[in-house]
């Protein structure tokens, strides 16, 4: 038992202490300041050593004190400047904190802790006390005192967290490195040996390197939040604009702006305690149960004990009840099997079968990925298991807490990976754009000032305050405000999103990959019929599959050949075994516990309904009443489970009354083929296969193999599974019929319409994926299909790629001298041609032919038997050329593709569906349309919610420097009717206008800097300032008009003048017309008027304005601080309605004009000397259509 120990716990940190990728050059002492870890994966980190520096915090302090606290504000929105200002470059193996850069660009500082270590910890993590010397030693629970190691026994240990990831310091290799689990780097053969359960001081040692097994969420208090929420620089700035508005007397406007920025804390905090909430008992659950596990006794025997789960580690021996749990970690089976809902994760209903793994595959190392089939993972519900007599389920855990599939989603979601996207670094470029021109009107509030010999304070204060009017303090909010519209609409359509920034992104989708089952076609498969053998050929379709004699091989193939099983009456499990079964007409019974026929170890026994009786061969001379009469039942002894890297399944099954076992096999035609002794194959299997493929028939082989009579129970569970898939003998064809969804082809012609690309991406059959194509009309009718033809490199020749055209009906090759120049041939006859590209062709395209993969995938739309990973790989390709790709699936092959594309959509109705950004409860494809009308709505509002406020500070920038000039100033009440009833109540609802219905060819702008935009903006500033000018000079030349005094020194400025009523007017009407001129309609967003808040709000807004401009009562003009006369002036006042009705004509006539006209965009391109695309796939289409030579369809292209 100690050996064992001992050799266990120097695994563990041997595997950790292997698995950083870190081979490089080793460095020593202070150069060892910066390391990477990690390289060339996801997880890649770039670390710098920092140490604390007296002087340097001193010299920090003391200026944040100077600053008024303005130091420590930036470096806490900036923690590696801080970083920088209190801290000294330092090597790692000195560094009490590190800065931090990940593989997406992002920086982070972290702290690096330190704690005692007992012996028997793993070595490769100890430092011994003349390294770690004057350094902070922690306690496990968090609390550290300072403390000095001097003492040879004492040992120590340093690491960091990151994102919930634990990193230790590895003395040996001068670097950190990330903590792993048992799911890398570790033999089967280790997982079936070398555990049988931790003595409680192993596990708590093993609870000191791993930590305990929490998934946890802190929930912050309302104060914590409150805080964080302040010292937002949104609120900063607000907060600042408050008390620069209260040094100026502008009382009534700081106290409501301060009373909305109150509500809007409330309201953000609420929303953020509340979702932090969700996701806290969303994964809270699992942390506070129990569960059994294996412990070691000194005695060294073992027994079963039940602990929290928060207390398990690496290595236990978790025991799995008969009545099923949730797994509370990610788990290997080592015995018996489980029946598991894996929806959590894959969004996938279909309960799924794990099996242990065997000694057949011991000398393979783990992966998560290869044996998934085998792996348990955090979260999902284990609905049954099953063990065979006495035989415990058994499970080794091998990754705990944020380690854990549930853990990487968990972090997913509170770490999402930055987005891209350019519209907020260019809304930043623009923010950044208006404080220069704010610092250009400080400059002349400056100069007026000094020239109107204003006081000093007077002067700081009105120049300050335009910076509060240039860069509004709502600019930020109003660039989201389309976007959480789109949301609220998407979630009353089922359509539910996780990440909103990506409804923007959907909006600029230029291509859509799909998944062919359960997308595009119906879930359920219905058995059309089955192909038998007669003779050397295929016999003609059996469609009644019961009528076939019960004897037949054929018939046990489809009967045993599955892993269905029962749940709570239920025959459940794959969608194709159900029907398959189901059509044989034959019962399936659980073995039971008493049961002794199969030496209480075949776990399912399939026979006929009829209960028909089998005679022995052996007695076959004999009449029906014998001794050996037994019924016709067959057990399944053993299952090879269905993968998508084999495509294939297997099961080794015995029938009672023999004394052999046989082997049944299914799956993809060219697959099983492979296996089958030649002799077997039919001859016109490859015509056959065609026939019902070309048709849009899912096709499935059967084979059979009568295994040795000396194998018996216990080595067919140890025999490797590619010793017995071999040498089959071919037994016929199982046709499947599946429907396209009615949804299917009206949104496929919807998305080409929009001219957005098409793409089939499945696992199955390249005819039948081709088929199907054409049906829902990816692949239009007289549209040419060329399937790629890969040869893989032998001594005598190198690789080479060859197009074929699809042997389908309707496009084959007519015989004619331009059939061998087939490039020629797709050129003249037909110049549309899609590719077609399997998962193996697929995998040598990558090797060998890597520069041909633009020109291959750019014209790709069905992409057959690709795996997960060629799926996921597949996307990351179409990215590379500046595809905008959406991907939307159902299932758990489609994970990783998901999460890759730039809009992920999975059709579930599972919670887990959380590893993809939009999920709909809607299972069909009418999301996709949905989705990128709603992200071209979101993206238009966006625009032109961004573009309003903007010129709303623009608008109110011109009227203070005019009416600064004028010695006077816009009154609080009228501030606060322009800045609270006009520009935030039609900002907000400007946004509600909801998406057009119909998806069009033009795609939104989405450059705000793009030359469009720009003269969109400067157009309008341009407009708003000449109307401003001539409104005010028309003032200054009526002959009534009495110029504004300058106040005398200390008072306040006299705000009752005709120059204030003035530019008020004018103004009022400008942010009334701008919503106007922002708010388009067709092509991505409805009318205007369909906004029934804005239509009202515009209205009750130019309604008041007109009252207070043609109608000024006495009451309200005084409320407003308006100066007016009611007898006079009516002439001068129609002559402003004039000016804004004019401004609103060419505002909106213009924008009409810019937005609407290809040769102003044209004109661009040319000013720009644009003579390239700016998407490369473009580049791509282009330099396809112009060489003749491709695709090689007559001659063949070698590679490398």
């Amino acid at each position: 038992m100690t050996h064992r120990k001992v050799d266990v716990r120097s695994s563990v940190a041997s595997m950790t202490y292997d698995r950083l990728g870190e081979d490089g050059v080793k460095e020593t002492g202070p150069a060892n300041h910066r390391k990477v870890i990690q390289p060339g994966t996801d997880e890649e980190l770039i670390l710098h050593g920092y140490k604390s520096s007296a002087c340097k915090a001193f010299l920090f302090y003391l200026m944040t004190l100077v600053s008024l606290g303005m130091f420590y504000l930036i470096s806490y929105w900036k923690p590696h400047w801080g970083l920088y200002w209190k801290r000294r470059k330092c090597s790692l193996s000195e560094a009490d904190a590190l800065f931090l850069k990940d593989s997406d660009g992002q920086t982070h500082v972290v702290l690096v802790k330190s704690e005692t270590v007992e012996a028997g910890f793993p070595s490769k993590y100890v430092i011994f006390s003349q390294c770690v010397s004057s350094t902070s030693i922690g306690v496990q629970n968090g609390a550290s005192e300072s403390t000095h190691l001097t003492e040879p026994h004492h040992r120590g240990v340093r690491y960091f967290f990151f994102q919930h990831i634990k990193y230790m310091w590895v003395p040996e290799k001068i670097s950190f490195v990330r903590v792993y689990g048992y799911d890398h780097s570790t033999p089967i053969s280790s997982l079936l040996n070398d555990f049988r359960g931790f003595t409680l001081q192993e596990q708590m040692q093993r609870q000191q390197l791993y930590g305990h097994n929490v998934i946890s969420v802190e929930v912050k208090s309302y104060g914590h939040l409150l805080i964080t929420e302040i010292l937002n620089p949104f609120y900063v700035f607000q907060i600042a604009s408050i008390l620069l508005w209260s040094f100026d007397e502008y009382y009534l406007y700081a106290t409501c702006i301060f009373i909305v920025s109150c509500l809007s804390i409330i309201v953000s905090l609420y929303e953020t305690h509340k979702q932090s909430q969700s996701l806290h008992d969303m994964v809270e659950a699992s942390n506070t149960s129990t569960v059994s596990v294996l412990r070691s006794t000194p005695d060294k025997t073992t027994v079963e004990v039940e602990i929290i789960t928060a207390d398990l580690v690496p290595g236990d021996i978790v025991v799995l009840p008969s009545t099923g749990c949730t797994m509370p970690c990610d788990a290997v089976l080592i015995s018996g099997n489980a029946i598991v809902n894996e929806s959590m994760l894959t969004g996938e209903s279909i309960p799924v079968t794990k099996t242990p793994v065997t000694v057949s595959e011991e000398n393979e190392i783990y992966s998560v990925e290869k044996h998934k089939r085998h792996t348990l993972f955090c979260g999902t519900s284990v609905i049954q298991t099953r063990y065979y007599g006495n035989a415990q389920v058994l499970a080794v855990v091998v990754r705990t807490g944020f380690s854990t599939a549930k853990g990487e989603l968990v972090r997913s979601i509170l770490y999402p990976r930055p987005l891209d996207f350019k519209f907020y670094k260019d809304a930043m470029k623009f923010i950044i754009f208006l404080f220069f021109i704010a610092s250009i009107g400080m400059s002349y509030s400056v100069y007026v000032y000094i020239l109107h010999k204003e006081g000093f304070t007077k002067t700081v204060i009105r120049t300050l305050d335009i910076v509060t009017i240039v860069v509004p303090p709502s600019l930020p909010a109003a660039m989201t405000v389309g976007t959480y519209y789109a949301q609220s609409r998407l979630k009353k359509k089922g359509i539910f999103c996780i990440s909103p920034p990506r409804i923007c992104v959907s909006g600029k989708t230029k291509l859509v990959c799909f998944d062919k089952t359960g997308t595009l076609t119906e879930d359920g498969l219905e058995v059309w019929g089955v192909l038998g053998i007669e003779g050397s050929k295929l016999g003609p379709p059996i469609m009644n599959v019961s009528s076939i004699h019960y004897t037949s091989p054929l018939v046990a193939a489809l009967a045993t050949c599955h892993s269905l099983t029962y749940l709570n009456g239920q025959l459940t499990g794959d969608p194709l075994d159900v029907k398959m079964f189901e059509a044989t007409k034959w019962s399936l019974e659980e073995a039971s516990q008493g049961s002794s026929n199969y030496d209480q170890v075949t776990p399912t026994v399939v026979k006929p309904s009829n209960q028909e009786m089998y005679i022995d061969p052996l007695d076959i001379t004999h009449i029906v009443e014998t001794p050996f009469q037994v019924p016709y039942e067959i057990g399944i002894v053993r299952q090879f489970p269905f993968s998508s890297s084999t495509q294939r399944m297997s099961v080794m099954v015995r029938k009672l009354g023999q004394q052999h076992m046989d082997l049944y096999a299914k799956g993809a035609p060219e697959v099983i083929q492979s296996l089958c002794q030649p002799e077997s194959l039919p001859k016109d299997l490859g015509s056959v296969l065609t026939q019902y493929t070309v048709q849009g028939f899912r096709v499935i082989a059967l084979a059979h193999r009568t295994l040795q009579t000396k194998l018996l129970w216990h080595a067919a569970q140890r025999i490797p599974r590619d010793q017995v898939e071999c040498d089959l003998t071919f037994l016929g064809l199982l046709i499947l019929q599946n429907m396209l969804k009615p949804e299917t082809t009206p949104v496929i012609c919807k998305l080409q319409y929009a001219n957005i690309r098409t793409v089939m991406v499945t696992g199955d059959n390249m005819l039948t994926a081709i088929s199907v194509a054409r049906d829902c009309g990816m692949i239009g009718a007289t549209d040419r299909v060329l399937v790629a033809k890969v040869t893989p490199p032998a001594p005598d020749h190198p690789p080479s790629l060859i197009f074929e055209p699809a042997d389908t009906p309707d496009i084959i090759a007519q015989p004619s001298s331009s059939v061998n120049c087939g490039s020629v041939n797709v050129e003249v006859s037909n110049p549309k041609y899609h590719l077609a590209v399997n998962g193996k062709a697929w995998a040598l395209i990558c090797q060998h032919f890597q520069d041909h993969i633009p020109r291959i995938i750019a014209h790709g739309t069905v992409f057959a038997r690709m795996s997960p990973d060629q799926k996921t790989q597949l996307v990351e390709e179409l990215q590379a050329i500046d595809y905008i790709v959406a991907m939307c699936g159902d299932g758990a092959n489609d994970c990783g593709a998901l999460k890759t594309a730039h809009v992920g959509i999975s059709l579930s109705e599972a919670e887990a569906s959380v590893a993809a950004p939009f999920t709909s409860h809607t299972n069909n494809i009418e999301c996709v349309p949905h989705i990128v009308c709603e992200g071209r709505c979101a993206l238009t509002t966006n625009f032109s919610v961004f573009k309003y406020m903007a010129l709303y500070s623009i608008i109110q920038f011109v009227s203070v420097l005019i009416l600064y000039s004028a010695y006077t100033n816009l009154s609080d009440p009228q501030f606060l009717y322009i800045d609270l009833f006009i520009v935030t109540v039609l900002a907000v609802f400007m946004g509600y206008t909801g998406p057009s219905l119909e998806l069009v060819v033009q795609k939104p702008l989405g450059n705000l800097l793009g030359a469009i935009n720009l003269l969109s903006i400067l157009s309008q500033i341009f407009l708003v300032i000449l109307f401003q000018v001539i409104a005010y000079f028309y003032l200054l030349k009526q002959p009534w008009f009495e110029p504004n005094k300058p106040t005398e020194s200390g008072k306040e400025d006299n705000v009752v003048s005709w120059e204030t009523a003035t530019i008020f007017y004018v103004s009022s009407f400008q942010y009334l017309t701008l919503c106007v001129t922002y708010s388009p309609g067709q092509p991505f967003r409805k009318s205007m008027f369909t906004n029934v808040w804005l239509t009202i709000s515009l209205f009750t807004m130019t309604a008041t304005t007109l009252l207070m401009l043609l109608c000024p009562w006495s009451w309200l003009m005084d409320l407003m601080q308006i100066k007016h006369d009611s007898n006079s002036y009516l002439m001068f006042r129609i002559a402003l309605l004039l000016i804004a009705a004019t401004h609103f004509v060419i505002s909106l006539s213009t924008e009409h004009i810019i937005a609407h006209n290809s040769t102003l965009k044209k004109c661009f391109q040319w000013l720009r000397c644009k003579r390239e695309p700016k998407n490369r796939y473009k580049t791509v289409l282009r330099d396809v259509d112009e060489d003749p030579n491709w695709p090689p369809v007559g001659t063949p292209l070698y590679g490398y």
